[in-house]
């Protein structure tokens, strides 16, 4: 068995040592000339001015050699580090309370990790990811400069579509922001919502057409070029929809402080939770975890204490993935006393791991080596006895076929499994079949094994630590919250979908909202529709039962769509359904 994360190495050196050497050395080329210039006071005329137009060929040829691409190369990589200055000497500059000590905030996010090439760069080198981009000039004009995306000319013209951001209140160095919608805006808002309703993916490129940065249209059209698999254009939408919502910022909204706020209960602000959690799959797959892990925690700054989409269910993935095994170490002793993190699954099996594989580094002190590795084993073994049913997948999922002492023991057996509650059983289906790849290397294997025995041991001892921790998992684990459905429908991992309960799978569930809030906050309703099917039409309840995209004539009038092929072709596939349904229909099914 092998372990291989993308290939990734977090700890390889800029490409660009070689530039600042060439520097070093231009600068230690300074002083001979200056002892040429003053041995050459003492020589005749002619001479000094020869040398001089030497010195001038000289500087020419340099500057032929030294090719635009390159100077820009450099000069992006100086901007990376003079970021880097600023952020590591001033923290950040939009009002907020100072940070208490010289440790930046744990949901702290940098701008330049929010870029995916400055990953790519620290992988591949700066010339291999920009090396044909750098040198085009843009022939289209951008309002203004983002961090989260960069425009592309291959977009429409940018006009502000009516989206704009509001402070609400500050008080105790937060800061709470709410988007808002203009009238045009909520036109186009009101036509979009018709256009999901009609199940037909090209009302929504109709719609944006017209107004091509509408956020909620292109969030809908990415999951539809999703589910075709062009994942390319389905991110450049997202891209655009991220483009859309930055340049609506408040001047005091800051992505990096931690301490703006943004309401989830407010339709207007989901879009951008939204559009932030798919730009962050995009990244993860596309193989920059340190780029994702940034973004998740963004997500999570904007509200950490209701976390609507329960972040805190990802962002040890992506730290482990990432190799940013200090961070998560970090969060869990900082979060752990007033979030009981270790109540959760993917906390109490990824915070040991990460000091596990903080114990292999090499070029950390022995002392800490030891120390860490003393810790993983005794958070290991609390995790084991805490989730049992947690063991047997894990060994399912990485091939390996555990011992008969471990698999017919009672703890660890198929009962550990069948008897945990349905809400932890969720939480453990959607921890495994993420992160279950992280735990393939056989010298993790090899560890785990040794902590299994140890738990083994101390269940046939008797230790009171296992009973307490079954009558803790009987109360706490009760039923999920909703942000966790929510967390479970949007990472779309097929165990963790099928765990659902049977009042979330039955229930619609729209991709630009999924599971909105009960207690939803709205600045504006929308209209009701009068149409046919309104009236008591029994028929058209039927039909519009059967097939939700079938509408009267009446309302194909309304919609501007009536007549002509489409209506053909909508009866066509209404009566296709109806004959599928009476070809499977059975009066023996029917209770009477």
């Amino acid at each position: 068995m092998t372990f291989v994360v993308n290939g990734e190495r977090s700890d390889c050196t800029p490409p660009d040592s070689t530039s600042s050497g060439n520097k070093g050395r231009a600068k230690h080329g300074n002083p001979e000339t200056k002892q040429d210039g003053g041995a050459t006071k003492a020589g005749s005329p002619e001479q000094s001015n020869a040398r001089g137009k030497l010195r001038k060929k000289k500087k020419k040829q340099k500057t032929k050699k030294s090719c635009p691409g390159e100077a820009s190369e450099n000069g992006l990589e100086d901007i990376d580090r003079i970021l880097e200055r600023i952020e590591d000497s001033s923290g950040f500059s939009h009002p907020g309370p100072p940070p208490l000590s010289s440790r930046k905030h744990v949901l702290y996010v940098e701008h330049r990790h929010l870029n995916p090439d400055t990953e790519l760069k620290r992988y591949f080198g700066a010339r291999a990811v920009l090396g044909e981009q750098r040198p085009r000039q843009r022939q289209r004009v951008y309002p203004k400069c983002t961090w989260l995306t960069a425009p592309k000319s291959t977009w429409p013209r940018y006009s502000k579509p009516g989206l704009s951001m509001r402070l609400l209140e500050s008080k105790k160095g937060l800061s709470s922001f709410a988007f808002e919608h203009n009238e045009e805006y909520q036109q186009a808002q009101h036509k979009f919502l018709v256009a999901v309703e009609s199940m037909e993916p090209n009302n929504i490129v109709v719609l944006l057409q017209t107004s091509p940065y509408h956020v909620d249209s292109l969030l809908q059209l990415s999951d539809a070029c999703r589910f075709q698999e062009d994942q390319e254009m389905a991110r450049d939408l997202i891209e655009r929809a991220l483009y859309s919502m930055e340049c609506a910022f408040h001047p005091l909204f800051s992505l990096t402080s931690g301490t703006c706020r943004l309401d989830y209960r407010r339709p207007e602000n989901r879009s951008f939770y939204l559009a932030l959690y798919k730009q962050m799959s995009f990244l993860e797959k596309r193989g920059c975890p340190r780029t994702a892990l940034e973004y998740c925690k963004l997500i999570l700054s904007l509200e950490p204490d209701e976390d609507p989409l329960c972040m805190l269910l990802l962002i040890d993935h992506l730290a482990l993935r990432a190799r940013n095994y200090e961070y998560l170490i970090r969060l869990f002793q900082e979060w752990e006393a007033h979030r009981n993190l270790s109540q959760l699954p993917n906390f109490a099996f990824s915070v040991p791991l990460a000091y596990f594989l903080l114990s292999q580094q090499t070029d950390l002190p022995e002392q800490e080596l030891s120390s860490a590795r003393q810790q993983a084993s005794l958070l290991i073994q609390q995790a084991l006895t805490m989730f049992p049913g947690v063991l047997m997948p894990l060994l399912e999922y990485c091939s390996v076929r555990p011992d008969a002492t471990v698999s017919n023991h009672r703890f660890f057996g198929p009962d550990a499994e069948i008897s945990q509650p349905p809400a932890l059983g969720q939480l453990v289906s959607l921890y495994l079949g993420r992160s279950h790849f992280l735990w393939k290397e056989p010298a993790i294997m090899s560890w785990l094994e040794e902590n299994v025995r140890e738990v083994l041991q101390a269940v046939d001892a008797g230790d009171p630590a296992v009973e307490a921790c079954e009558n803790r998992r009987k109360v706490l684990y009760q039923r999920a919250p909703r942000n966790i459905h929510r967390h479970v429908i949007l990472s779309e991992i097929k165990e963790a979908v099928a765990a659902l309960p049977s009042d979330v799978t039955t229930q619609s569930v729209m991709g630009f909202d999924p599971l909105p809030p009960l207690d939803t906050i709205y600045s504006y309703v929308r209209p009701e529709r009068m149409s046919p099917v309104s009236h008591g039409n029994t028929i058209a309840l039927f039909f519009r039962s059967l097939l939700p995209n079938y509408t009267t004539e009446g309302e194909r009038l309304e919609a501007g769509v009536a007549g002509g092929p489409n209506r053909d072709q909508g009866l066509d596939r209404l009566m296709l359904a109806v004959r599928d349904m009476m070809a499977n229909f059975h009066f023996n099914d029917l209770e009477l």
